[in-house]
């Protein structure tokens, strides 16, 4: 599904922020990146996304290798791919409805699709009873969940998460896994990057682990 052949990424400053990555993540597989601050994790899922691009090697992504994909393609790409951040990029002023809505609205589904796939990614994480709130009046784990159902609203096949429980306290955090691992029972690719080593080493999936941008342990499963 996902794969990393011998990939480096370089920035103009001269920091290697990936080296001669080699990794292959299974359709339908969840895996977790982990590693010191600065190792590679963002980096990593960056590239997947498109935000990101090689210095050398190459990404390829359902078999489709993503050097082929000009800046036209890139919106397409991304349709397949839902992102959930740690600090959740809701937007304040708008209802907890119209933050899941607005990948749908911007890819142009019909307002009666947005409104039964909105309220169905709402359903899915526990929230459909607050679709009128605004952000602000939840708490940090609702706001997650809120994250995780416009991730999810558009059906992706895979779902990069970026330290998405960095912010939460363990129970919390135990609980925004475990809808990870539900979407992931569905078909759905996860990569999680994350530093709680605590956390995903019980929930046993495969760890990737990056140091100073190099792979050394989980390449495969």
């Amino acid at each position: 599904m996902i794969s990393f052949d011998r990939v480096s990424k370089r920035y103009g400053e001269g920091h290697d922020a990936l080296r001669e990555v080699t990794v292959d993540i299974g359709r339908d597989e969840l895996v977790f990146i982990t590693g010191h601050s600065g190792a590679g994790k963002t980096t990593l899922l960056r590239m997947i996304m498109l935000m990101e691009r090689p210095s050398r090697g190459q990404v390829l992504v359902d078999g489709q290798n993503l050097a082929s994909i000009g800046p036209r393609g890139v919106p397409r790409h991304r349709r397949n791919i839902g992102v959930v951040f740690q600090n959740h990029r809701l937007l304040l002023d708008r209802t907890v409805f119209d933050n899941v809505a607005l990948p749908l609205i911007i890819a142009g589904y019909d307002y009666r699709e947005v409104g039964r796939r909105v309220r169905a990614a709402l359903d899915k994480v526990g929230l459909l009873d607050r679709e009128r709130a605004m952000p602000v009046t939840l708490s940090g784990g609702e706001q997650q969940r809120v994250g995780i159902a416009r991730a999810v609203v558009g059906k992706p096949k895979i779902l990069l998460a970026d330290e998405p429980t960095g912010n939460l306290d363990p129970a919390l955090s135990a609980e925004v896994m475990q809808l990870f691992e539900e979407f992931n029972q569905v078909g759905v690719t996860v990569l999680i990057a994350s530093h709680d080593l605590a956390l995903i080493s019980r929930l046993r999936h495969r760890i990737i682990t990056l140091r100073e941008g190099r792979l050394v342990a989980g390449s495969k499963t």
